[in-house]
């Protein structure tokens, strides 16, 4: 199943509600959201900086993953920007494809 790191910015609505219901229940909530795709929360951390949350899930397909961003994002608590995550065999797969490709020239 693919996996995604999805990065989350509180508006400050979503950040009341944060204060007010706590970290384990955002994490629980995104956890439910996440399995209601047929995915799975890998992982779930807070930070500081550009980004609040931080989360790896495996969905089944970019489908799954947008319908997830857009949900989240519609809902107006939080902005997120999802990544697809490539593992290290994947990059080797495609290093070996040959591909049919002319740079521009000057």
């Amino acid at each position: 199943m693919p996996k995604f790191l999805l990065q989350a910015s509180y508006t400050q609505s979503g950040l009341k509600g944060l204060v007010k219901q706590g970290g384990t229940a955002r994490r629980e909530a995104v956890e439910e959201a996440i399995k209601g795709i047929g995915g799975k929360l890998e992982a779930f951390y807070f930070g500081f900086g550009e980004s609040d949350v931080y989360l790896i899930m495996d969905v089944p397909d970019n489908v799954s993953a947008t319908a997830l961003a857009l949900a989240v994002n519609q809902a107006g608590g939080a902005h997120t920007r999802t990544t697809p995550l490539i593992t290290p065999e994947e990059v080797d797969r495609a290093a070996k494809k040959k591909i049919a490709y002319r740079a521009p020239v000057s």
